[in-house]
C-alpha cells in the first residue's frame, strides 16, 4: 500500500486556529549554553533578528555557537494563531514557521554575517520543507526588526540568488518581512537549547554547499 501526502498549504487568517490570550507554558530563565536570560528586555546596544530555516533545534545551535550572539530562543512566527503550541503548529493550521530569535552584539557580529550563516545553513529553494522535514512550519523566512535589517536581508537574498542560480539551484522561496507584522511566540521549554540537553538529538539542518557572499549586493 502506498501513502499519499498532500502538498502543504498555508491557512488563511479565517482558517487558522484561534489560539489563546495567555501562553500555556513558561520559559526557562537562562540560556543553558550562554547563561544569559531568554526573555527581554535585553541590554542596551544589542539587536534582535528572527530566522526561519527548518527545524529550530539544529538552527538554534548554529546561532548560539556564533561569537557575538548573546542569547537565542526557539519559537513560532509568521502565522495567525496566538500563543500556539508545538502540536498546533505541526498541524499546519496556525500558519507559523519554526524560527530562532537571535539577540546579538552588532559590535562583534554583524547582521550581514548572521545572514551568511542563515543562507549557508539550509536550502532556501525548497518551499514548505527542509530535507526530510515537510510542512509549512519548515519554510524559510526572515523577520526583520528595522528598515536597515529589511534592506540588508533583501539585498543578501538577491546576491545569494545569483550564486545559487549559477550553481544550478532554483528560485529562493524565503519570505522577508518586518517582525512587527508577524508576532513571535516562544516555543515550549523543552525546545529551548534542545541539542545542548540532547547531544545526539535530531538535527535536520543542512546547506547547499554554496557560499554566500557578504556585501556583493550592496557593492553592486
Amino acid at each position: 500500500m502506498f501513502s499519499y501526502r498532500r502538498t502543504p498549504e498555508l491557512p488563511t487568517r479565517d482558517q487558522a486556529l484561534t489560539g489563546r490570550a495567555e501562553p500555556l507554558f513558561g520559559l526557562p530563565e537562562k540560556h543553558t549554553v550562554l547563561g544569559n536570560p531568554l526573555a527581554g528586555p535585553y541590554p542596551e546596544g544589542l539587536e534582535v533578528a528572527d530566522f526561519g530555516l527548518g527545524c529550530f533545534w539544529g538552527a538554534e545551535r548554529k546561532f548560539w555557537q556564533t561569537p557575538g550572539v548573546w542569547t537565542t530562543l526557539a519559537g513560532y512566527q509568521g502565522g495567525f494563531t496566538e500563543n500556539p503550541t508545538y502540536e498546533e503548529v505541526c498541524s499546519g493550521r496556525t500558519g507559523h514557521t519554526e524560527v530562532v530569535r537571535v539577540v546579538f552584539d552588532p559590535q562583534v557580529v554583524s547582521y550581514a554575517a548572521l545572514l551568511k550563516l542563515f543562507w549557508e545553513s539550509h536550502d532556501p529553494t525548497q518551499g514548505f520543507r527542509q530535507g526530510n522535514d515537510v510542512g509549512t512550519q519548515y519554510r524559510s523566512a526572515l523577520y526583520t526588526h528595522s528598515p536597515a535589517q529589511q534592506a540588508t536581508a533583501e539585498s543578501s537574498r538577491t546576491a545569494y540568488q545569483q550564486v545559487l542560480a549559477s550553481s544550478g539551484y532554483g528560485e529562493i522561496t524565503t519570505a522577508v518581512m518586518p517582525a512587527a507584522d508577524r508576532p513571535f511566540w516562544p516555543a515550549e521549554a523543552y525546545h529551548q537549547q534542545y541539542l545542548d540537553r540532547n547531544i545526539n538529538g535530531y538535527c535536520g539542518i543542512g546547506g547547499t554547499g554554496v557560499a554566500c557572499p557578504i556585501g556583493i549586493a550592496a557593492a553592486e
